[in-house]
């Protein structure tokens, strides 16, 4: 005969269900709806390192793609026949890397690098440092009281991490030199170390978030850290991507993918060419883009400059190919309407998008078929401009998002130099509502998708803009695309 205690747990007494069902929960109060703008920026790219020398170069048609040496293969612990056999492998031998040196528009690795202080710290981290700390600045949010740090957050993701140290530590396993493994091998590799950097150097105790979508990563990172503000989690986000991947590893292995350029090793500077009929690969980048993302009303309080709002957020997957975007394009066409149906915004109110573009032969036909989709009469008229600024940066991988989405931002506006006291802070700000919408470089011989009213910009152009698009796709059919507006 069972046990009559068994049944009992099984079968809840009448009052027992009674109990369970007083107690149950009134749905979650609904959080009120909180506007999220942009009031800092900053950058690290191949065209240099602040937003100022970035922009200006980028709108003048200046390119920051150079033919690649040993030097920047990063294999210094190896020796010299080792270093050339690696170099003559390489099928492409060109890349977009951040200009290094001691002027004001390049990267001081002294500075950011190479302290006794910085063992911890990877290139890819000090670039997302260098980028935060220009946004920071920028948008002067330097809190000091408990209360601001707990509402500030970080969110800044990576595609790769510090591939450089891992081909080392290899080399360590083969040569039976384990025991001189550096005990900051994992810090340094770790990609949520640039998150986790950031807020340890300024107190930031607020959200800690580090996206990891491949060459979507920065605009899924901003994207979060928007949706966190909408959210109420907290005030300010310091938002975006970075990236350090031009090292023997990453380049051989994009390589053995047949996915970067190999038809322009002698000239570099034509080698990246969304758009283009010659295209045959992407140009590999380096960098960092971060912005500083703010509750509307907080930073009215504070008397902040904005730049723009971030309107709309769509994310979507492929769910078809490791690499390969669906032929219909689906994903970038979901993700676009959805970042358009979150702002509330009609296809006909956009005035330009940044694409994502990264001069592979199928991809940006799919991307530009896709606009065609989303934006219909209005692309094909001419109204819409659009370009791809990979043509002067390369591919950022997971920075490009967050780079792309600042250059979304600066086109809404026109930004003249300024030299703040007593910092000597030198910043952009906004002179007019006319914005600059930047040029596609080395689109000569556009793709048969365009005609004489639907091409890319060969030129920069200056014209009203008032709401910027900017697309992000990535590795696995991940798809990101965000919308900003004037506020």
């Amino acid at each position: 005969m069972a046990n009559p205690s068994c049944r009992r747990l099984f079968f809840p007494s009448r009052f027992q269900l009674s109990r369970y069902i007083s107690s149950s929960f009134d749905p979650p109060p609904l959080p009120p709806l909180r506007r999220v703008v942009v009031t800092g920026v900053g950058m690290v790219t191949p065209l240099g390192c602040g937003v100022e020398s970035t922009w200006k170069r980028l709108i003048e048609g200046e390119c920051g793609i150079r033919a690649i040496t040993i030097k920047d293969l990063k294999m210094s612990n190896f020796d010299e026949e080792v270093q050339l056999h690696a170099f003559d492998q390489l099928t492409s031998k060109v890349a977009a890397p951040v200009p290094c040196g001691t002027n004001p528009d390049q990267f001081n690795e002294a500075l950011w690098l190479n302290s006794k202080d910085h063992r911890s710290i990877a290139r890819f981290i000090a670039y997302a440092l260098c980028a935060a700390d220009e946004a920071l600045r920028d948008a002067n949010w330097l809190p000091v009281s408990q209360e601001q740090k707990e509402r500030t957050g970080v969110s800044i993701g990576g595609g790769i991490g510090s591939i450089c140290d891992i081909v080392d530590a290899a080399k360590l396993i083969c040569e039976k030199r384990l025991r001189r493994l550096s005990p900051f091998f994992t810090p340094r590799i770790l990609i949520n170390m640039a998150a986790g950097h950031v807020s340890m150097k300024y107190g930031f105790q607020g959200p800690n978030h580090a996206a990891v979508t491949a060459c979507a990563t920065g605009a899924h990172s901003i994207g979060d850290a928007a949706r966190i503000i909408q959210f109420g989690d907290s005030d300010v986000m310091v938002a975006g991507g970075t990236e350090s991947s031009i090292d023997v590893l990453s380049i051989a292995g994009f390589c053995r993918l047949r996915a970067l350029t190999t038809k322009y090793n002698s000239a570099p500077q034509e080698a990246s060419r969304p758009f283009d009929c010659d295209r045959d690969g992407f140009v590999i980048g380096e960098g960092s883009g971060v912005l500083v993302l703010e509750e509307l009303e907080h930073a009215k309080e504070r008397g902040s400059k904005i730049y723009a709002e971030v309107r709309g957020y769509g994310m979507s997957g492929d769910a078809y190919h490791i690499t390969q975007p669906h032929a219909d394009g689906r994903g970038a066409i979901l993700a676009m309407k959805q970042a358009l149906k979150q702002s509330g915004l009609h296809p006909s109110q956009v005035d330009y998008i940044n694409a994502h573009a990264t001069s592979t032969p199928l991809g940006d036909t799919l991307e530009a078929s896709a606009i065609k989709t989303v934006f219909s009469d209005h692309a094909t008229s001419g109204a819409l401009a659009f370009s791809s600024t990979k043509g002067a940066v390369g591919h950022l991988l997971g920075a490009a998002g967050a780079v792309e989405a600042i250059f979304a931002v600066l086109a809404i506006h026109h930004y003249e130099d300024r030299v703040l006291e007593p910092m000597k802070l030198t910043v952009l700000v906004p002179t007019s509502h006319h914005g600059i919408a930047p040029l596609t470089l080395n689109l000569t011989k556009p793709d048969p998708i365009f005609n004489d009213t639907f091409v890319p910009l060969t030129s920069s152009k200056k014209i009203p803009i008032a709401a910027a698009l900017s697309n992000s796709f990535g590795f696995g059919g991940t798809n990101a695309s965000l919308l900003f507006t004037k506020c």
